[in-house]
């Protein structure tokens, strides 16, 4: 035995393999807690068996996919307590439904502002193409600002 394993008794390892939580009268913060957890042993270490709650598979399109890098890259506390409590999906396909509605009403609102028509479609299409290009990339920077990246 040496010197340093003389003065440093270190704790005792637990043997149980599944340990029961404390549970909390008042839980302010709406914590689930759990009952028992499971460990599998690797090597020395008791590694927990933990799993993520399943989410329901919704159609996630572009504006979802650059919210959840967006979370995942600057807000990662928000991005985790979403994913943790199995709402990750969900808040990105009410994202993704709320920023098409947006695009689709403020496309109109900007064309009818600039006076873009179908009478201006069928004289000068090109003209009305450039213009629809020009709003269009207009609603989408609000969207980008207002929604997704916030």
């Amino acid at each position: 035995m040496c010197r340093w394993q003389k003065k440093h008794n270190p704790a005792p390892l637990r043997r149980k393999h599944n340990l029961r939580m404390i549970e909390a009268e008042n839980n302010p913060k709406g914590a689930i807690i759990m009952e028992n957890i499971t460990y599998t042993r690797q090597g020395d270490y008791l590694i927990p068996d933990l799993t993520l709650p399943t989410e329901p598979e919704l159609p996630l399109g572009r504006y979802a996919l650059m919210h959840r890098d967006y979370l995942e890259q600057h807000k990662r506390v928000t991005y985790l307590n979403l994913l943790t409590q199995g709402r990750l999906n969900e808040h990105l396909y009410q994202t993704e439904q709320a920023a098409l509605q947006r695009l689709e009403l403020l496309t109109k609102q900007l064309s009818a502002e600039q006076g873009v028509t179908e009478e201006l479609k069928e004289k000068a299409p090109m003209q009305w193409v450039g213009m629809m290009n020009n709003i269009r990339s207009q609603a989408e920077e609000l969207i980008l600002n207002e929604l997704i990246y916030r």
